[in-house]
């Protein structure tokens, strides 16, 4: 039974395998291919992929393309808006207010000059680069700070919790300072606020 069984396996193998195995160990003579140590032959010259591996690559390739089209789409985010309020750059043209001033509700905002002292309503904080706003006839309550307007900034209608009623002044305020203005005052009278002007649109 097992010298069937030899013969069988020797059939099998002359049918199937003689012909599909690479010599690696014959070199290329006269550029043509070699023969190895007898019962095998090489496969042809020039030949870079037998045909099995081609059929490997391809199916490979078949199947990645397949993952490729059932997998989820990655979503793209769209930029975070920005809040026109929040953050406020230097203009690229305009001019710019010298020296800066505040004043109350009676003062005219524009440009600055040491000749027309107008109220500056282009500021920026360069502390928390925000822009300041600011709100005729009212000034800030006594019981203000710096969480107050750190919470709510620059929600105008939060803010009006703190301010009062008060004809001729201006209140001002950025994310981290606060000011009310009765009269022309120059910002650098003010150390410890931190506006610039942002220049005026032509």
């Amino acid at each position: 039974m097992d010298d069937d069984l030899d013969e069988l396996l020797d059939e099998v193998e002359k049918k199937f395998c003689r012909n599909i195995s690479v010599s690696l160990a014959s070199p290329m003579k006269d550029g043509k291919c070699g023969k190895d140590s007898g019962e095998r032959r090489n496969v042809g010259c020039g030949q870079k992929k037998n045909s099995i591996t081609e059929d490997i690559d391809a199916l490979l390739e078949e199947l990645q393309e397949e993952d490729l089209s059932h997998a989820p789409q990655d979503k793209i985010a769209p930029p975070p808006k920005r809040n026109r309020d929040d953050q406020i750059h230097s203009q690229p043209g305009g001019r710019k207010c010298c020296p800066i001033y505040l004043g109350g509700s009676a003062v005219a905002k524009g440009v600055g000059t040491a000749a027309s002292k107008r109220s500056c309503d282009q500021l920026r904080c360069t502390s928390c680069d925000f822009r300041v706003l600011t709100f005729d006839n009212c000034e800030w309550d006594s019981s203000c700070d710096y969480l107050f307007f750190r919470n709510n900034m620059p929600d105008c209608r939060k803010l009006g919790a703190k301010l009062r009623k008060r004809r001729g002044f201006r209140a001002y305020a950025c994310q981290c300072s606060w000011f009310t203005a009765s009269e022309v005052t120059d910002v650098l009278l003010k150390p410890h606020l931190r506006w610039v002007c942002a220049r005026h649109p032509d």
